[in-house]
Protein backbone atom coordinates (compact mmCIF):
# COMPACT_ATOMS: atom_id res chain seq x y z
CA UNK A 1 0.00 0.00 0.00
CA UNK A 2 1.26 3.45 -0.88
CA UNK A 3 2.17 5.89 1.82
CA UNK A 4 0.41 9.24 1.44
CA UNK A 5 1.92 12.43 2.76
CA UNK A 6 0.10 15.59 3.71
CA UNK A 7 0.80 18.79 1.77
CA UNK A 8 2.37 20.37 4.86
CA UNK A 9 4.73 17.42 5.26
CA UNK A 10 5.69 17.63 1.59
CA UNK A 11 6.37 21.34 1.96
CA UNK A 12 8.49 20.77 5.05
CA UNK A 13 10.55 18.07 3.36
CA UNK A 14 10.98 20.20 0.23
CA UNK A 15 12.09 23.23 2.23
CA UNK A 16 14.60 21.22 4.25
CA UNK A 17 15.95 19.68 1.04
CA UNK A 18 16.16 23.12 -0.60
CA UNK A 19 18.01 24.66 2.34
CA UNK A 20 21.10 22.58 1.67
CA UNK A 21 21.74 21.95 5.35
CA UNK A 22 21.24 18.22 4.80
CA UNK A 23 21.82 15.92 1.86
CA UNK A 24 18.89 14.45 -0.01
CA UNK A 25 19.60 11.05 1.53
CA UNK A 26 19.70 12.51 5.03
CA UNK A 27 16.37 14.27 4.50
CA UNK A 28 14.86 11.08 3.05
CA UNK A 29 16.07 9.07 6.02
CA UNK A 30 14.86 11.62 8.57
CA UNK A 31 11.35 11.86 7.11
CA UNK A 32 11.13 8.21 5.98
CA UNK A 33 10.65 9.12 2.31
CA UNK A 34 12.41 7.81 -0.79
CA UNK A 35 15.21 10.10 -2.01
CA UNK A 36 13.68 10.41 -5.48
CA UNK A 37 10.46 11.64 -3.87
CA UNK A 38 12.41 14.23 -1.88
CA UNK A 39 14.02 15.45 -5.12
CA UNK A 40 10.64 15.62 -6.85
CA UNK A 41 9.11 17.67 -4.01
CA UNK A 42 12.16 19.96 -3.90
CA UNK A 43 11.96 20.55 -7.65
CA UNK A 44 8.22 21.13 -7.42
CA UNK A 45 8.82 23.72 -4.70
CA UNK A 46 11.44 25.49 -6.80
CA UNK A 47 9.24 25.66 -9.90
CA UNK A 48 6.07 26.55 -8.00
CA UNK A 49 7.52 29.15 -5.62
CA UNK A 50 7.03 32.12 -8.00
CA UNK A 51 3.30 31.34 -8.16
CA UNK A 52 3.01 31.97 -4.43
CA UNK A 53 3.94 35.61 -4.93
CA UNK A 54 2.05 36.12 -8.18
CA UNK A 55 -0.51 38.91 -8.38
CA UNK A 56 -3.81 37.12 -7.78
CA UNK A 57 -5.90 40.02 -9.08
CA UNK A 58 -4.46 39.72 -12.56
CA UNK A 59 -4.82 35.98 -12.39
CA UNK A 60 -8.53 36.27 -11.61
CA UNK A 61 -9.14 38.51 -14.62
CA UNK A 62 -7.22 36.07 -16.80
CA UNK A 63 -9.34 33.23 -15.41
CA UNK A 64 -12.48 35.22 -16.17
CA UNK A 65 -11.31 35.76 -19.76
CA UNK A 66 -10.50 32.07 -20.13
CA UNK A 67 -13.92 31.13 -18.77
CA UNK A 68 -15.56 33.47 -21.29
CA UNK A 69 -13.61 31.80 -24.08
CA UNK A 70 -14.62 28.35 -22.84
CA UNK A 71 -18.28 29.41 -22.68
CA UNK A 72 -18.10 30.78 -26.23
CA UNK A 73 -16.52 27.55 -27.49
CA UNK A 74 -19.23 25.49 -25.79
CA UNK A 75 -21.86 27.67 -27.46
CA UNK A 76 -20.23 27.17 -30.87
CA UNK A 77 -19.98 23.41 -30.32
CA UNK A 78 -23.65 23.27 -29.36
CA UNK A 79 -24.62 25.21 -32.46
CA UNK A 80 -22.53 22.92 -34.67
CA UNK A 81 -24.05 19.84 -33.06
CA UNK A 82 -27.54 21.16 -33.78
CA UNK A 83 -26.59 21.92 -37.39
CA UNK A 84 -25.08 18.46 -37.81
CA UNK A 85 -28.22 16.77 -36.48
CA UNK A 86 -30.37 18.85 -38.82
CA UNK A 87 -28.18 17.90 -41.79
CA UNK A 88 -28.30 14.21 -40.84
CA UNK A 89 -32.10 14.33 -40.78
CA UNK A 90 -32.27 16.12 -44.14
CA UNK A 91 -29.82 13.80 -45.88
CA UNK A 92 -31.61 10.72 -44.53
CA UNK A 93 -34.75 11.69 -46.45
CA UNK A 94 -32.91 12.39 -49.72
CA UNK A 95 -32.56 9.45 -52.17
CA UNK A 96 -29.31 9.30 -54.10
Amino acid sequence: MRKQSSPSMKATVAMVASSGSMTINEVASKYDVHPSQVKAWRDQLKTGAPDIFADKRRSRSEQHNLQEQIDELHRVIGKRDAELEWLKKKTATVDF
